[in-house]
């Protein structure tokens, strides 16, 4: 019983601990995506989409949640906004090759399609970004028009 009360409270004091030390946060000033709007020319409704669904973990700035103050939560969340950030970073637009740019729109359109993005532990508790049918279909579509834009400038001149 002795053990038990001693790792108790070691767990107690290594979660306490913790509070006092967290990730980086993903938050910096201006306009992240400017140039990927420019760039891309998304419609109003797939703005929002981005900002409400993809920009979280896939931008240079992140809008947290109350509940990331808690660790270890806190560092959960950073790991998944690194790791999204990892494989796609819209506020790096500008610095992606054309065929950069062509592959990432190509992933974008394989995560959505394939329902894998986004992440389904991010709707559960962020319900209002799950995309609709109606959405996937509008974001793909768009997807593969502007595809098309970088594609062209591969060709040869």
């Amino acid at each position: 019983m002795k053990l038990l009360k001693k790792i108790s409270l070691g767990v107690v004091v290594v979660f306490i601990a913790m509070q006092f030390f967290s990730p980086t946060k993903n938050i910096s000033p201006g306009n992240h995506t400017a140039v990927f709007i420019k760039e891309t020319n998304p419609t109003q409704e797939l703005r929002r989409i981005f900002e409400t669904s993809c920009y979280d973990c896939h931008s240079n700035n992140t809008k947290y949640p109350w509940y990331n103050n808690i660790a270890p939560i806190s560092y959960w969340l950073a790991d998944h906004v690194t790791e999204g950030k990892e494989h796609l970073n819209f506020s790096e637009w500008e610095n992606y090759s054309l065929t950069k740019k062509d592959h990432l729109l190509e992933e974008i359109e394989d995560e959505i399609s394939s329902g894998n993005m986004p992440l389904s532990q991010y709707t559960l508790i962020h319900a209002d970004t799950k995309l609709s049918v109606s959405e996937v279909t509008e974001l793909v579509e768009w997807v593969r028009q502007t595809r098309i834009i970088y594609q062209l400038g591969k060709q040869p001149k």
